[in-house]
């Protein structure tokens, strides 16, 4: 449900405040319109208010800027995205990680395309309908790009909510609070540049650590800067300690050069992406080799961070004939291998693998001492 918006004069001064502050420290994007232009009547492109949501969910703005670059010169609108090649964007998508985003992207932009004739919706209702968007993307959507008085909250404004209200439970439980703090402040006038403000107030002066109070342009009326607990807020729950699977990762070169791949199952951790054949990842890291042959152990260990776990994986190497048939997954001729289009856990092992191979210790190696047989 979303909170009912309730301003009074002294909130709207401070939404203009805020506005007044923006106008001069707004930070440059490729996907924001400056707001001297959108007082002029320079409108947003959805699309790429919406592209750059859903890259930017779980990845920081730094990292996003060049992928979104990326993304809209290969596909300049949504229907351009809606016809692309699923494996295409798969690829330009490694790297930036959770990718059930990157197939509700396509899946999202076949649908505005297909039953929206290419347009975005501007309701925040309808907009809750479309696949991957939630309640904050469709908020920022309906403000950023069409200027809707919706309540968009982000970490950022989570964190300038529980400054501001000296709000003291702890996260996650303060969430509904802090949104109705922050539907109370949302304006009617230029709602699109404020919630633009209120996250740029977070990212660049209310930080999370050592906030800029003294030059901040709530600072006067900031209950934590006032009572001195802002360096505190928000307050979090203790983080539980993540635990720790295991797994082996096979890479196979065949005589030819070609490598085996397999594709992930759709639903899941990597899901529907090409990668190399993994055992299970479970507490113990259990041997499930995709072929019969001679393997040789790489003698290192793959390392990576999911949202909930770490993974270790061993990676175990073999160079086949061309008669060899694997039991799962299909050789990719060197050619048309891309190792750059694989998800960052699967390049760690190739460039494992390939760094391993130069320093003759790796499949190489082996490969010349069975040819010396």
């Amino acid at each position: 449900m979303k909170p009912k918006m309730h301003s009074n004069v002294f909130e709207t001064s401070r939404a203009d405040a805020l506005l007044e502050w923006y106008d001069r420290h707004a930070r440059v994007m490729p996907w924001r319109v400056p707001p001297e232009a959108r007082r002029n009547g320079v409108m947003p492109d959805a699309y790429k208010v919406w592209l750059s949501e859903i890259m930017l969910q779980q990845t920081t703005v730094a990292t996003v800027q060049s992928y979104f670059k990326y993304f809209v010169k290969r596909w300049p609108t949504v229907k351009d995205l809606a016809n692309a090649e699923d494996g295409d964007v798969m690829g330009a998508w490694a790297g930036l990680g959770y990718y059930a985003r990157a197939r509700n992207l396509l899946k999202c932009a076949r649908v505005v395309t297909k039953d929206h004739k290419g347009l975005f919706p501007n309701d925040y209702e309808q907009l809750l309908k479309l696949p991957g968007i939630g309640p904050y993307t469709a908020a920022a959507l309906s403000a950023i790009a069409f200027d809707r008085s919706e309540t968009v909250v982000d970490g950022n404004v989570e964190r300038v909510m529980s400054r501001l209200f000296e709000v003291n439970t702890p996260l996650p439980h303060a969430k509904s609070k802090l949104t109705e703090f922050a539907a109370r402040l949302t304006p009617q006038k230029r709602p699109g540049d404020y919630a633009q403000a209120v996250m740029d107030l977070g990212a660049t002066l209310c930080t999370p650590r050592n906030p800029a109070c003294g030059i901040c342009p709530w600072n006067a009326s900031c209950l934590g800067r006032i009572n001195g607990t802002a360096s505190a807020l928000p307050k979090k729950r203790p983080k539980q300690q993540k635990p720790t699977r295991y797994g082996i990762v096979y890479y196979v070169e065949r005589e030819d050069g070609a490598v085996l791949l397999e594709r992930r199952p759709e639903k899941g951790l990597l899901g529907g992406m090409l990668g190399f054949p993994c055992s299970a990842w479970e507490d113990i890291a259990k041997d499930s080799p995709p072929l019969q042959t001679e393997w040789q152990a790489l003698g290192e260990e793959v390392r990576h961070t999911f949202t909930h776990f770490h993974l270790r994986l061993a990676i175990r190497c073999a160079h086949v004939t061309q008669a060899v048939s694997p039991r799962v997954g299909m050789f990719v001729s060197k050619s048309e291998f891309a190792p750059n289009s694989l998800p960052t856990l699967m390049r760690k092992v190739f460039n494992l693998v390939t760094a391993k191979d130069k320093l003759g210790k790796g499949i190489y190696r082996k490969r010349s001492s069975q040819r010396n047989v």
